[in-house]
């Protein structure tokens, strides 16, 4: 396929060692679309037909519609490889035969409804996010399919949707909301519910992001802006009241972060342990020194050639031993027989070990017998029965599949289980704060001692390495630092947020990706380590607007929903309270638009019967 959530699919498996073979795409003539292109098919064979080596193939990437489903099927003839059809809507369902875009899975997974102005229209996020998101969440679910067939799990097709996939970002307020927690609303620019101050302010010389979320971050921002009385007025004491007077909040803290510059803002509030985060413009992010040092970006053979994300996570061989293949397992998933050490809180670490739970492994979920995990809630344990923390929806819904424990980490007999759990897991995944696992024993190094053929990985916001390593983050400290926030939205808007944590759900799916690979390689390669950078995870959605960076030495402009590439791309209100519609309209298809917007339906045609001059409402660019 031409389509991006194919061509990225096949990007990360040619990454990794895959021969991968696809037929040359058209050429683009914009300098941006064809460094972005590149990228994607960097690494690859390009080939005149793929039709002499389907049969030879261990794996066919196809997509994306049902239709080119269906011809690639027909194609492959005898000798069946796996194939991994990806689509907008998946195979079935009343939307199959929907025409996609990532503009439309955008505003129809729920996270455009939360960004934009409180009046509306919600803003749709640039980019390709949700094919990069279903092309990542594909080679899961495929490298799953491979090991299970090798092992006697016998699949022929993974069916992907990309709508499903980008569904992630929902996972934190649809379970509370299906409980009865609170609506999604929009609040304005950089304010989502329930955290605040989580944000972005200017500085002497740029932009600082920042997140205070428990009290002891809240008092230390206000002492760090100078204010501190602000810090202990009780009518600010909790997130949600702050939310609630977040203009006083900014009319407070706004001038004082006026007062110095943004990369002494960020080291003191760190040094405090605040999570501030660097907001970087496009050109500032491609020389910023930590991701130079850390490789982050790579150079692109192409003409012209320019710099592209490379892989958000390193893997490292620890040495030479070998560990067969894991042997047939009862169970019904194709991993059945993997065993998953999941020493993880929160949103991230949590969704990449579920993932393996779905697909049959046997996931083993750690939490602390002083700090359990912050998914269940604020509160202390209570003597309700049950306790108000076994129920919380959002929390069940990540650890689904899962088995749980309760250790207590703080004591020789609790770090002896671990250590045990470890001995035969093969997949241990954690997202601590830097440095907490190691002073309690428990990290790559020792664990190898104890186990020669783990897999370890560790989810630093900003990687295990390099000078913003021990750096304290949140999901939207990920995404202040990414670039991201000088390319959604208006451009007379400041830098801005799109979601509450969008580097959260990203780091999960490419922790899962990852582990994926490692634990493919690890027959061949024994243990590995894995250094995993939740902020690199979002250099590949951000992929399109970096690459454009590097090839013409300019940011794209800033448009809000409109795109470059779409004839009319807009959400416009309908009849109804919070009616909101979503159109992206290619150029090919501007006239069948006009014709449809043009005839009136049935219904219009009863309501206008006798009001023959009424006009369809126009739609405003």
């Amino acid at each position: 396929s031409d389509d991006i959530a194919v061509r990225y699919c096949g990007k990360l498996f040619a990454a990794h060692g895959a021969t991968v073979r696809r037929l040359a795409a058209p050429a683009q003539a914009d300098i941006a679309a064809h460094a972005h292109a590149a990228w994607l098919d960097d690494g690859k064979q390009i080939v005149p037909s793929l039709e002499p080596t389907l049969q030879d193939a261990d794996l066919v990437i196809a997509g994306q519609t049902p239709a080119a489903i269906a011809a690639t099927v027909r194609a492959l003839g005898p000798n069946k490889p796996l194939l991994l059809a990806i689509t907008w809507f998946g195979m079935t369902g009343p939307y199959a035969n929907w025409r996609g875009s990532d503009a439309l899975i955008q505003a129809m997974s729920g996270i455009a409804y939360a960004f934009g102005p409180v009046a509306g229209p919600p803003t749709i996020p640039q980019g390709h996010a949700p094919q990069i998101i279903g092309g990542a969440t594909a080679l899961i679910a495929a490298i799953a399919a491979l090991r299970g067939r090798a092992n006697g799990h016998p699949t022929a097709r993974v069916d992907l949707s990309i709508l499903e996939a980008a569904l992630c970002f929902g996972e934190y307020a649809s379970p509370s909301a299906f409980q009865g927690g609170p609506a999604s609303t929009r609040r304005g620019i950089n304010r989502f519910m329930p955290t605040y101050p989580q944000t972005i302010y200017r500085a002497a010389d740029g932009w600082i992001g920042v997140t205070a979320l428990t009290p002891p971050q809240w008092q230390a921002l206000c002492d760090l802006a100078g204010i501190p009385e602000l810090g202990r007025d009780p009518a600010y004491a909790t997130s949600d009241q702050r939310l609630a007077a977040a203009d006083a909040v900014d009319a407070r803290l706004a001038p004082a972060f006026l007062k110095r510059p943004a990369g002494e803002w960020l080291a003191e509030g760190q040094a405090r342990r605040i999570p501030l985060g660097p907001v970087p413009t496009l050109e500032e992010l491609l020389q910023t020194p930590h991701w130079r040092e850390r490789g982050s970006f790579a150079r692109i053979a192409a003409t012209p050639s320019f710099e592209g994300p490379a892989m958000p996570f390193r893997l490292k061989p620890r040495g030479t031993s070998t560990t067969p293949a894991t042997p047939p397992a009862k169970g019904s998933g194709p991993l059945a027989g993997l065993r998953v050490l999941d020493l993880s809180m929160g949103w991230s670490g949590p969704l990449a070990g579920r993932h393996f739970a779905d697909l049959g492994a046997d996931v083993i979920k750690v939490e602390g017998t002083a700090h359990i995990d912050w998914w269940r809630g604020w509160d202390g344990p209570t003597d309700a029965d049950p306790p108000a923390y076994e129920l919380r929806a959002n929390f069940n819904a990540m650890n689904r599949n899962k088995r749980g424990i309760t250790l207590d980490l703080n004591s020789k007999a609790g770090l002896d289980l671990a250590r045990r759990l470890a001995a035969r897991a093969d997949l241990l995944i954690e997202n601590y704060a830097p440095g907490v696992l190691d002073r309690l024993g428990l990290s790559a190094a020792v664990l190898a001692e104890v186990n020669p053929n783990l897999v370890y990985i560790s989810m630093g916001a900003f990687g295990s390495a390099g000078p913003w390593s021990g750096f304290r983050a949140y999901g939207s400290t990920t995404e202040q630092a990414s670039g991201m926030a000088f390319v959604n939205g208006e451009a007379d808007w400041p830098p801005c947020l799109q979601h509450i944590a969008y580097g959260d759900p990203i780091a999960g799916i490419y922790a899962a990706v990852a582990a994926s690979i490692a634990l493919h390689a690890r027959p061949r390669l024994g243990g590995i380590t894995i250094d995993l950078s939740q902020v690199e995870c979002l250099f590949q959605l951000n992929a399109a607007a970096i690459t454009a960076q590097s090839a013409t030495g300019r940011a794209p402009a800033r448009t809000g929903t409109r795109r470059a590439a779409s004839w009319l791309t807009s959400v416009v209100a309908c009849a109804g309270d919070e009616q909101w519609l979503a159109v992206d309209v290619l150029p090919a298809d501007a006239d069948a638009f006009r014709a449809a917007v043009a005839a009136p339906t049935d219904a219009t045609q009863d309501a206008t019967r006798d009001e023959p001059d009424r006009r369809p409402a126009t739609v405003v660019r």
